[in-house]
């Protein structure tokens, strides 16, 4: 029984005024809490005294910005790549299929559309879940994430001063996070939040958005996304690397079939429908996007860095701000200009090899093998100097790992690429025999570029061979001695004996000869044009000799060689470097009616809205005379349609009927093997040879121009003739308006005419005669 002791403390705690004493405290407690609570939210949300760190503002809350890849299309439409860090492209809300909004919704936040951005009953059930060991998912609603991503609270707000304290940055976050949240609400709609969320989340694979994950993992467009494949990709976005279905295929199912199940729970769907999905077994079509992959990724590479310098000058972010860049580029042309270099230097890479079977290819002038080569060209190489970094005084532990074999993949012709067991050494060694090209097409009336190849393959060779690289072009340098001479007055009809011109010795410079291909002269006369047609090295040399080498120096600055050029006696045939985007661009002078246009590679840009930011007109300067620029395509068409001409191929073997004017070039050991091409609106350049110069073929009958480097246009221009959807100008090459004041028609002083008969009558220049040449030969 009670004691009067206990009687007595119950009917003093009992008493009215200490029950309302205990009432009002418990009261005051949570009214204080709740004003505390209330305080809190309200410093967090205005960065008091800077201790919560920044909150966006009104604007910001208005547009929010995500990550969008920018995209780069052809002149024709076709989507070409993109450049991105999160490869990101946005989609409508109603090319969302409702089955993948009822996955999200049933897995992520099942009454996404009762509450107002927080989820009160969800969070006091977290409790229960966290006891039982059922927790599913966190108490993030949907519009809590999207604050998420699209204000990276847990990165970006983390800057006020109490953000470091134990306990409380987490706190801060989930504050900012609800405010974001209920924010979000008031501004946007239900659907207007689902399409966000879906447009910003990750999915893994480089997949950020449903349109890209969509595309990396069925090949797809979202609104073709089936059942089950809708709800894989929902099972993603709740770990986009634990449930990757290409890594963990049966975590990624049991995932998938859960995410079912819950749309079944909440009845998104019935049992039927549920029973058909989860007995389907995963079905991938997978294919990550990334920079190697797309239409032409050599030229991809040269445009982003103008449009890096453009967005660094105009603050925009190429990387993120989902432009829409509208480049020159023909997709067909540029599809067939990759498919003739693939198939025409696959053949001459098997031809390389049986050349130098069992051989060293690198080799001095004298043909020896160079000593070190290999040694000397690791010590060039990123992994060279990160072992170098990481053993500064160890040689032999450099040794060991540079001829450490390792399990790694090569390009190959056959298949393109391949598993192998090399050493780096042997990886140096392997790609060093490999040939390589270029091959660039413009229009010369506008400058556009249409096709860009850069080099045999993008994935294992970054080395654009089109603009970074410069070599020497060798005869495809000789146009510019041949318009200076039409230019100051010579006709294509110009007759010249084909012996030796000697420059002589000066500066310290040796007396210099240069010889014909063939190494002898033949004494027989030959017109201008015959001799371009032929590559003959005798007339260019007097042509250089009597005009200057500064001449020839200064036209080919005029038609847009922007590569340092030496006036040396040696310059008409190509002995400074140069790249084959300046010479096609040059070439196109002759087609343009004297004018020069630097090529030009993109059109306009545009905003993710489609507003245009900028718009791109050719940059041009006159250059030359519409006759002269006339003269010269009618000298290179001799290429084409002279007896020996070096390009002659293309009218028998080819079997081209149309004009086409032409120059094949080759160096004197074979290093590099050119061609140009010129149509009334295409010029082409080619460029084919080793990556270092030492290594080539050792005879013509293999390394030269005319076989090396030609045939690559001959396949490319006969695939775009093919194509009538191109509609390519067959020509002829149009005539200049006015009459022409100088001869073109030289049959009257082919074979058979005397010596005297062979100068036409308005030649400006007198004819050096016979007795003041130097007959030496070397």
């Amino acid at each position: 029984m009670p004691t009067s002791k206990t009687k007595s403390s119950f009917r003093k705690a009992t008493q009215p005024g200490r029950y309302s004493r205990f009432v009002r405290t418990l009261w005051v407690l949570f009214g204080g809490g709740v004003l505390a609570s209330i305080l809190f939210v309200f410093a967090v949300s205005i960065n008091f005294l800077n201790l919560f760190g920044r909150m966006p503002n009104l604007r910001t809350l208005e547009n929010p910005k995500s990550e969008l890849a920018s995209e780069i299309y052809s002149a024709d439409g076709a989507l070409m790549g993109k450049y991105f860090r999160e490869n990101r492209t946005p989609v409508e809300y109603e090319d969302l299929p409702q089955h993948l909004i009822d996955g999200l919704l049933a897995t992520e936040d099942v009454r996404f559309a009762e509450h107002s951005g927080i989820d009160l009953k969800g969070m006091a059930a977290i409790p229960y879940y966290m006891a039982t060991g059922r927790v599913r998912r966190g108490s993030s609603t949907l519009t809590q994430q999207v604050a998420k991503l699209l204000f990276r609270t847990r990165e970006d707000l983390n800057d006020g001063r109490l953000n470091d304290v134990p306990g409380l940055r987490m706190l801060i976050t989930k504050t900012k996070e609800w405010i974001l949240s209920v924010r979000l609400e008031r501004n946007y709609t239900k659907r207007e939040i689902l399409r966000m969320y879906l447009n910003t989340a990750e999915f893994g694979s480089n997949a950020f958005g449903i349109h890209t994950a969509a595309k990396t993992f069925f090949n797809k467009r979202p609104r073709d996304l089936k059942l089950e494949e809708a709800a894989l990709l929902v099972g993603l976005v709740n770990g986009p690397s634990w449930f990757n279905p290409v890594r963990n295929p049966e975590r990624s199912r049991k995932r998938r079939d859960w995410v079912l199940n819950q749309m079944r729970k909440y009845g998104y769907i019935q049992e039927p429908a549920y029973a058909a999905a989860v007995a389907k077994p995963i079905k991938l079509d997978y294919k990550v996007e990334n920079q190697n992959e797309g239409i032409a990724p050599y030229f991809r590479v040269e445009v982003s860095k103008m449009l890096r310098q453009w967005a660094k000058e105009t603050e925009h972010d190429l990387y993120a701000d989902g432009l829409k860049i509208y480049t020159t580029i023909d997709s067909r042309m540029q599809k067939y200009a990759e498919s003739a270099v693939a198939e025409h230097m696959k053949l001459q890479q098997r031809w390389f090899d049986q050349h130098w079977r069992g051989q060293q290819p690198w080799r001095d002038e004298n043909g020896r093998v160079i000593p070190n080569f290999l040694s000397t060209a690791i010590q060039r190489t990123e992994r060279y100097a990160a072992l170098k970094n990481r053993f500064p005084d160890n040689k032999d532990s450099i040794k060991y790992y540079l001829n450490k074999k390792y399990r790694m993949k090569v390009f190959t012709w056959n298949g393109g690429e391949k598993e192998v067991l090399m050493s780096p050494m042997d990886s140096l060694a392997y790609y060093k025999r490999l040939l390589h090209s270029g091959f660039m097409a413009m229009n010369p009336l506008n400058g556009q570029v249409k096709a860009w190849v850069g080099g045999i393959n993008f994935k294992y060779i970054k080395y654009d061979h089109v603009k970074q690289g410069r070599r020497q072009p060798g005869s495809t340098f000789k146009p510019f001695v041949y318009v200076a001479a039409i230019d100051q007055g010579y006709s294509p009809c110009y007759q010249r004996p084909d012996v030796p011109t000697t420059f002589p010795a000066e500066r310290g410079r040796p007396a210099y000869t240069p010889r014909n291909f063939e190494g002898s002269y033949s004494g027989r006369s030959f017109t201008l044009r015959q001799a371009l047609a032929r590559s003959l090295n005798s007339i260019t040399a007097w042509l250089v000799q009597k005009l200057g080498p500064e001449t020839v120096v200064s036209y080919a600055k005029r038609l847009g060689i922007t590569s340092p050029i030496e006036a040396v006696p040696a310059v008409g045939f190509g002995s400074s470097d140069v790249s084959i985007y300046e010479l096609t661009g040059a070439y196109s002078t002759f087609v343009n009616k004297g004018v020069w246009t630097a090529p030009m590679m993109v059109m306009r840009i545009e905003d993710k809205n489609g507003n245009l930011l900028r718009e791109f007109i050719p940059q041009t300067r006159e250059a030359l005379s519409e006759e002269t620029a006339y003269l010269m395509t009618y000298m290179l068409r001799g290429a084409t349609e002279e007896p020996g001409g070096t390009s002659i191929i293309l009218k028998g073997g080819f079997k081209f009927p149309y004009e086409i004017g032409a120059k094949t070039g080759t160096t004197s050991n074979y290093s590099d093997a050119w061609f140009m091409g010129l149509t009334p609106d295409l010029a082409c350049g080619t460029w084919v040879g080793g990556e270092d110069r030492s290594i080539h073929f050792r005879t013509g009958t293999y390394g030269q121009g005319s076989r090396l480097a030609l045939p690559i246009y001959g396949l490319f221009m006969r695939k775009v003739y093919a194509d009538k959807s191109i509609g390519i100008n067959t020509g002829p090459f149009p005539k200049p308006t006015q009459p022409l004041s100088i001869e073109t028609d030289c049959s009257r002083y082919y074979e058979g005419a005397t010596q005297r008969d062979t100068i036409p009558s308005d030649q400006k220049l007198n004819q050096v005669q016979l007795d003041d040449l130097n007959e030496e030969d070397i």
